[in-house]
């Protein structure tokens, strides 16, 4: 009887570590789930915030390419602009020193 006492008093005393062993890995196990929702939740917003930033960037760029156009047609049709009149101005002044020159001619 004292033999099955002691017997049955060890068990008991070995079920209570187990038990807050067991308890320990619950626990352990339910902070890695944790710690890896969080990882991808903090991944997924890393993810979303650098996919705005590229979009903003190539929206700026795009309306930067925009503007340089604008002013390189606006650059472009001041120069035509220019050549033109430098042109007509340079026909005016070869035509008024020909007559000049067929004036004196004829004198």
């Amino acid at each position: 009887m004292k033999a099955m006492l002691i017997t049955v008093v060890a068990a008991i005393l070995a079920v209570g570590p187990a038990v807050r062993a067991q308890d320990l890995v619950k626990d352990t196990k339910k902070a890695a789930d944790k710690t890896a929702d969080v990882t991808k939740d903090t991944s997924k917003d890393v993810a979303h915030g650098t996919k705005k930033a590229a979009n903003k960037t190539a929206d700026v760029t795009k309306d930067t390419s925009k503007d340089v156009a604008h002013g390189t047609t606006k650059a472009a049709k001041k120069t035509g602009t220019a050549v033109d009149k430098s042109a007509k101005a340079t026909g005016h002044a070869v035509k008024t020193g020909a007559d000049k020159t067929a004036d004196a001619v004829k004198q």
